[in-house]
């Protein structure tokens, strides 16, 4: 069976793709979410990664979870209320802090469906662009159960909590422009312009040094839970660290001298 998570590069940046479109790319399958796991721990590895785009194979970014299981009782649906709890813990709450901790700057470019925990994996992301045809929806409810991906944590961080809850206990699906408007996706593009636009921009950000990138973006994930003063203590280490890289010192050689950097990942 092919990859539920297909991986192309182009130089320093990867596209990672959802690759269940038949089946609109839900996510339910133990093996499905390992795939993700294994691929965000190769990311932390492999230091001349210096960006990624998310996004899904077909018309779906990612429609959640797979709501014939759940109704067949089968798979991490089936069994006790014990062996359930397992099912979820072991499995797709895996994602989040696997998305979460990865310090390689994420883009999910959301082209089309985006329901449950596939929006919760785009809140995951540190940039969403969202197609202007796709839609997101923290619907749990209207399942008769709850946000188990970790969107009760996200959405009222990325939104407020008024907004959040207007989504998760609703339900309901809102469109790109309404997306835009809580500040939930960074950009909207017509749906044939997403994939350049986030390409575009995982470009920029690859040009610079993944160090600094990625430890950029680490001192932001810390900041939101933290004392600034701590923050400063941690900038501070970070900051002697880039000053010792060799990418930044090519990066001040290039400055002065009006030229484009060739940076070596060290």
């Amino acid at each position: 069976m092919d990859p539920f998570l297909l991986v192309e590069r182009d130089g320093p940046v990867v596209v990672a793709r959802f690759n269940r479109p038949d089946e609109r790319n839900t996510i339910t399958e133990v093996a499905h979410s390992e795939e993700i796991v294994d691929f965000c721990r190769q990311m932390v590895r492999d230091a001349s990664v210096r960006a990624i785009v998310l996004t899904g194979n077909g018309k779906a970014f990612s429609a959640g979870g797979n709501v014939k299981y759940m109704a067949e009782r089968s798979g991490m649906f089936g069994g006790t209320p014990y062996e359930i709890r397992n099912s979820y813990r072991t499995s797709v709450q895996m994602i989040g802090p696997a998305i979460h901790e990865l310090e390689v700057p994420i883009i999910a470019a959301i082209n089309g469906p985006a329901i449950g925990l596939g929006l919760d994996i785009s809140c995951m992301c540190d940039i969403r662009l969202m197609a202007d045809t796709a839609v997101v929806a923290e619907s749990y409810v209207k399942l008769g159960i709850i946000p188990g991906g970790g969107g009760g944590w996200l959405l009222p961080r990325l939104i407020g909590p008024q907004r959040a809850s207007i989504m998760t206990l609703t339900g309901d699906a809102i469109d790109a422009k309404t997306a835009l408007e809580y500040g939930l996706v960074a950009e909207v593009l017509p749906a044939d312009k997403l994939m350049d636009r986030a390409l575009e921009l995982a470009g920029k950000i690859a040009a610079n040094p993944g160090h600094a990138t990625r430890m950029a973006k680490r001192l932001m994930r810390e900041g939101a839970d933290m004392k600034l003063t701590t923050l400063l203590e941690m900038a501070a280490g970070y900051q002697s660290l880039a000053h010792y890289t060799e990418d930044h010192h090519e990066a001040i050689a290039a400055f002065l001298g009006k030229r484009a950097p060739e940076f070596k990942n060290k």
